[in-house]
């Protein structure tokens, strides 16, 4: 299997070979590979959702260190290629945002294209590596969403856990979390049983473990103060059993 380009994820190697999770960041980076850049028109997006889970990164990083669970991070902007997607979805390529046209992704060539899925493929392709090379029993991706979505406020939500057919799992991830935030969700603010959590299921399937997801809303995956409170609760707690 080629592994394709290098640059296209993070491998964060297991400290713990019996860390319960595996680790999975899809929205962390807002980079473009050598060979694209961002058009003057696009750089109001790049510190919003539509170009990075704004504080994710940072999340993964930090439950990784605490837990010693293995993660992997795309190192690209969702706007490049969206690896929370299948590859036949509509917005793999997003093409609006706020109303407005996203010029990077306008008039994508046959050759672009293919050159932007090596990277998709990258991505999943390295899930698929470490997930194999360890025993965890959870993949566990990690994201975060914007408080205001198109006009609409989100001021009931703070934690959203989404999952498909775990239910035990996801209703013992969103316990875990109660005593740090009142506004925990269950499939919110998008819900795993209509494919939202496409990547960490996609690889949960496969290797026959659990899928969850966390988002957790951006002004506070931003603040250093909530996330310690919140790697303590993920870490300190057999959610996963």
């Amino acid at each position: 299997m080629s592994q394709g380009p290098e640059d296209a994820y993070e491998v964060l190697a297991a400290a713990d070979e019996a860390a319960p999770f595996v680790i999975l960041c899809e929205h962390g980076s807002v980079r473009l590979p050598e060979g694209w850049h961002w058009p003057a028109a696009d750089r109001w997006l790049l510190t919003t959702h539509w170009a990075v889970d704004l504080g994710a990164a940072d999340l993964a990083r930090e439950l990784s260190a605490a837990t010693g669970a293995p993660a992997v991070l795309a190192c690209f902007s969702r706007l490049l290629v969206d690896t929370n997607r299948p590859g036949d979805d509509p917005t793999l390529f997003r093409q609006r945002a706020e109303g407005r046209a996203v010029v990077l992704n306008q008039a994508i060539t046959a050759e672009d294209r293919e050159r932007r899925l090596a990277y998709w493929s990258a991505y999943h392709q390295a899930c698929e590596r470490v997930i194999d090379g360890c025993a965890a029993s959870v993949v566990f991706a990690i994201h975060s969403f914007t408080p205001v979505y198109e006009g609409e406020r989100r001021d009931d939500i703070e934690l959203g856990v989404l999952f498909d057919d775990q239910e035990r799992l996801g209703h013992r991830l969103a316990a875990a979390l109660e005593p740090i935030s009142d506004k925990v969700q269950l499939n919110r603010p998008y819900s795993g049983k209509r494919g939202m959590i496409y990547s960490a299921d996609r690889h949960a399937r496969r290797a026959g473990r659990r899928a969850v997801e966390i988002e957790v809303r951006q002004d506070l995956a931003v603040d250093a103060a909530f996330r310690r409170q919140l790697v303590a609760r993920l870490a300190g707690t057999a959610w996963w059993e």
